[in-house]
């Protein structure tokens, strides 16, 4: 998916807190898949993965001084680690989220964020990550 086809995404589902299916993710930031969350009221609808891309960036975009964790980071689908992730909907509601996992040395932690229009940047090739 592009950062327009994202952003069309998100708007088309409006926004709020969800439906009963998908309002315990709270998750305005990046945070770990709540454990006894029903992944099957989720369905994926497309990734941000380039094809062919098997070795994305690590580098992150944040020209605000935001950082991976804040709630007000922009999504930028070049950038870590929004080139790793599948883009998701609520079955009841349509909310739009992110999804990827993180891969530790000895762990792994499947991450979501809810995808809000006005976050969705698309910075042009050759822009330094801060």
């Amino acid at each position: 998916m592009t950062a327009g086809e994202l952003i069309a995404l998100a708007n088309a589902s409006g926004a709020g807190a969800g439906c009963p299916r998908c309002s315990a993710l709270v998750c305005r930031g990046w945070e770990s898949m709540p454990g006894g969350f029903d992944r099957s009221n989720l369905r994926c609808v497309g990734t941000l993965r380039a094809p062919g891309d098997d070795d994305p960036t690590l580098a992150e975009f944040h020209p605000a001084g935001t950082h991976g964790w804040s709630d007000s980071a922009p999504i930028a689908p070049g950038w870590f680690p929004y080139n790793r992730c599948d883009v998701w909907q609520c079955e009841g509601c349509a909310r739009p989220f992110l999804r990827y996992t993180e891969y530790g040395g000895y762990y792994t932690d499947e991450r979501i964020r809810e995808v809000r229009a006005h976050l969705v940047v698309n910075p042009p090739p050759g822009t330094a990550p801060t």
